[in-house]
């Protein structure tokens, strides 16, 4: 089953990648003591806090989308997208505890590689139902 293998290393890094940022989100609550289950209170924790919500939501376009198109068209092209997603979310992330005005380039870099990935099942999965009726 190694057909898949770069695909699913791309899967686990971007969940370690969440993992990540929710310890950031409790250590973030602890130095702020920011009680659970408040999600508001300093600054900067509701900005670790926005950015693991964030990145949860997307997640779940990003990953079926990855494991489409690495289906469907080419899993090492899937899988180097992938890597440009977790580059973007790390970028976001830390542009965004910063200065979340400046959260626009990691934003769009993972935005982009999302919209490839899922454009770009969607095409070929339509392809390959069209080629089938044929």
């Amino acid at each position: 089953m190694l057909q898949y293998v770069h695909v699913a290393m791309v899967t686990l890094i971007a969940l370690i990648l969440f993992l990540w940022m929710g310890i950031r989100v409790g250590s973030a609550r602890q130095r702020h003591a920011v009680t659970a289950p408040a999600t508001t209170g300093h600054p900067e924790f509701e900005r670790h806090f926005r950015v693991q919500a964030n990145t949860l939501e997307g997640l779940v376009m990003f990953l079926p989308s990855l494991w489409l198109f690495a289906i469907y068209f080419n899993e090492p092209i899937a899988a180097g997208i992938g890597l440009v997603w977790v580059i973007g979310r790390i970028m976001y992330m830390m542009s965004y505890v910063k200065d979340p005005t400046k959260r626009g380039p990691g934003f769009g870099i993972q935005a982009v590689a999302t919209l490839v990935l899922m454009i770009g099942a969607l095409g070929w999965v339509a392809w390959r139902m069209v080629a089938a009726f044929l």
